[in-house]
């Protein structure tokens, strides 16, 4: 039997997913066309594989031209850092570069947090997809390369929700182009003790919130119908 949604006439629009951990956003296109017949599909933002959350799919070119303006739009994330250790991707993932026993107070978390408001430069991190000179700085990290770059001016809004030694949790509202876990990095630099982000969870893209999507997980079922939940008219993402 084929998808009741592989029709590529009805199929086309925008979907979210709740992504998992683990997976990757090549892997829910991947999902997605088998599901819909539906070559042309993008999305609006992709996430790192340990992290969560709001995927923005664009299925079909009518929506997929529209990419640019989606990933424009400001994000929301709910954080986790991890006091104690860095690594050179300044994630879960990477290798350790850093540790260290020195434990900040409630007080030294709450200040660093205050210095990671409004408009800041932030430096993006060697293990990124960012294009510098048309190359992705993650590949040259990946051959052990790093190359200067530039900071880049962001806005964000940081909220401590707890600390506990070595647990920093925290919901950022931040403008394109900010990466949490290079946030992590600095923190652990402010702290001097080293940190790293353990785990990532998008909330919101502009407009799109985290309670209004639909779990990775259907997707995986070749029978499931994704077009009660397809989003056909939309003015703005803003």
């Amino acid at each position: 039997m084929t998808s009741p949604t592989k029709n590529p006439l009805k199929s086309k629009g925008i979907l979210l997913v709740d992504k998992s951990p683990g997976s990757t956003s090549f892997q829910i296109v991947h999902l997605l066309r088998r599901l819909t017949g539906v070559e042309k599909i993008g999305h609006a933002g992709t996430l790192d594989p340990f992290a969560t959350g709001v995927m923005v799919m664009l299925i079909g070119r009518e929506f997929t031209s529209r990419s640019d303006e989606f990933l424009c739009a400001d994000k929301e994330y709910k954080a986790v850092v991890t006091l104690g250790l860095a690594t050179d991707t300044h994630d879960i993932e990477g290798r350790e570069t850093f540790r260290s026993e020195t434990i900040p107070s409630q007080e030294q978390v709450e200040l660093a947090i205050a210095c990671f408001q409004g408009e800041i430069l932030q430096m993006p991190p060697m293990f990124s997809a960012k294009k510098i000179d048309g190359k992705k700085l993650c590949d040259l990290a990946r051959r052990g390369v790093t190359i200067e770059r530039q900071p880049v001016k962001v806005t964000l809004k940081t909220t401590l929700l707890s600390y506990q030694y070595p647990l920093i949790e925290i919901v950022v509202s931040c403008s394109k182009g900010t990466y949490i876990r290079s946030l992590a990095d600095d923190l652990g630099k402010m702290l001097g003790c080293g940190a790293h982000l353990s785990s990532l969870c998008r909330l919101r893209s502009g407009i799109f919130h985290l309670k209004d999507c639909i779990s990775h997980s259907l997707l995986k079922n070749p029978q499931f119908d994704i077009s009660p939940y397809l989003i056909h008219h939309l003015q703005s993402s803003r």
